[in-house]
């Protein structure tokens, strides 16, 4: 590595980020090409980014760090092609492209030869898409143009102090002013826009993506995201009906020692999407969810138990990645209904097609299991066996219908007394919502005990791995 690399908070980030002594730079030679503006006179050692490979856990991963000693870190012509050498390596190769962001924009001596070179840079992370796992992490300032790059990766983290993401700086957008409404903010990113996976420090983040790494395939076609299983792959889930509630807990409890890795964590609560183990495999895992507890066991968050925008947007993203990258997918479904509210109703038509769509595109191998409610075309939504799921398990205490029995029993006997609304309640509960009536009618493959999840998920996705399934041909689906 060279000095600079060395001696910066770029370069550290780097060492920091990959197993020690394994980073080598690529290109740390480059600088900028221009004259204009007298730029011959500016040193601009690397260009204002190190580029290289290294390994995470003995993963092949190519990095690029942008360094904000050199220009503030601006974009000009051979920091972007240096970026996009880098992804074309990668691509080759079928390794995870890691972008470590600090950068003031793009470089105005330069202008359209950084705005070209930009584009190129796009459109490399485009086809890059599906093909390779892309993380991005923002450390300093990520304006403008530059904000399509993390929008454009897979997952995107960000420090929690020194970090900005912004298209238009707060202060420019009319009616706002950074007091009022920060919208570069982390906080802002993470809980707003659903565009940050985590915020944290600068050890934490790159702890993150080197935990992110060791889970995901290096791509598309190769998978090295198996692990020794130290777990009993029997193991009951004591007291896993208690998290039917906060399923971040839930999932805990199912994956090989309790390995759980939240994505999105602060965005849509209502929805929890992630990665867990089940006998080493990497499974991604979505999961409705109306209430979520902190360390002490306290309820910070609720939510009514229906299926929202945003939740449904969440979950979408989640599964198309899964299915890109072949990760099988799980889900814990407990949902009463789409969420009614004016604001919600503009939007919830099209987040639950985009939803079904994408359950229903996916040929991963796909396991639902049904701890709670399971309402109306809400549940259809969440990966039932309607749209594809390969096995559908129910707790005893599910319910499996259209609408709650009670509710039910009212509208049809609306002119009845309640003694007789409670008696066709009862019987609409055991006729029509029952996991057992659904079962007879083979939407449940099983009814299975809260404790033994872990053993029948594992169950299931062995058996489901040599699982192939063909999709009518075209070009791409519209939703």
């Amino acid at each position: 590595m060279s000095n600079i690399a060395t001696t910066s908070a770029a370069g550290r980030r780097i060492a920091s980020l990959l197993d020690a002594g394994s980073f080598v730079e690529i290109g740390g030679a480059i600088t900028a090409r221009t004259t204009d503006f007298n730029m011959q006179d500016k040193d601009t050692p690397g260009d204002g980014v190190i580029t290289g490979y290294g390994v995470i856990d003995g993963n092949l991963v190519y990095v690029y760090s942008q360094n904000a000693d050199v220009l503030n870190g601006a974009i000009g012509e051979m920091h972007a092609k240096k970026i996009a050498n880098i992804y074309d390596m990668a691509m080759k190769m079928g390794a995870p492209v890691i972008g470590l962001i600090d950068c003031a924009g793009l470089r105005l001596q330069e202008a359209t030869d950084a705005l070209e070179s930009f584009g190129t840079l796009y459109l490399k992370q485009a086809l890059a898409s599906g093909v390779i796992p892309q993380i991005t992490a923002i450390f300093g300032t990520c304006g403008g143009g530059l904000a399509v790059v993390p929008a454009l990766a897979d997952f995107t983290f960000m420090e929690a102090k020194d970090a900005k993401l912004f298209v238009n700086s707060p202060n420019a957008i009319p009616g706002n002013e950074i007091g009022k409404c920060d919208t570069s903010s982390p906080r802002f990113q993470s809980e707003e826009t659903g565009l940050v996976d985590g915020i944290g420090t600068e050890a934490e983040i790159l702890g993150n993506i080197r935990s992110l790494v060791c889970m995901l395939p290096c791509n598309n076609e190769e998978d090295a995201s198996y692990s020794e299983c130290g777990d009993d792959l029997n193991r009951a889930c004591v007291g896993i009906e208690n998290a039917v509630e906060d399923t971040a807990i839930a999932l805990a409890n199912i994956s090989d020692n309790s390995i759980f890795f939240e994505t999105k964590k602060d965005y849509a609560r209502d929805m929890v999407t992630g990665f867990i183990r089940l006998n080493g495999m990497t499974v991604g895992a979505v999961a409705n969810r109306s209430k979520v507890y902190d360390a002490e066991a306290n309820v910070v968050a609720e939510f009514d138990g229906s299926l929202s925008v945003r939740g449904a947007k969440k979950a979408a993203e989640f599964v198309e990645f899964c299915d890109a990258f072949n990760i099988p997918v799980l889900t814990l479904t407990n949902v009463n209904g789409y969420t009614a509210a004016k604001c919600s109703e503009k939007n919830i038509a099209k987040a639950a097609a985009k939803l079904v769509y994408t359950f229903a595109n996916a040929t991963v191998p796909k396991v639902n299991v049904v701890i709670g409610k399971a309402f109306g075309s809400a549940y259809v939504a969440m990966n039932s066996k309607g749209i594809g799921a390969d096995m559908v398990y129910a707790w005893p205490t599910a319910e499996i219908g259209m609408m709650d029995a009670g509710l039910a029993a009212k509208i049809m006997y609306a002119d009845a007394d309640s003694a007789t609304q409670r008696e066709k309640a009862a019987e609409y509960k055991e006729l029509q919502s029952s996991p057992l009536s659904a079962a007879r009618r083979g939407y449940v493959d099983t009814i299975i005990q809260p404790a033994d999840t872990r053993k029948y998920v594992i169950g299931a996705f062995e058996m489901l791995f040599t699982k192939r399934e063909e999709r009518p041909s075209k070009k791409h689906g519209t939703v």
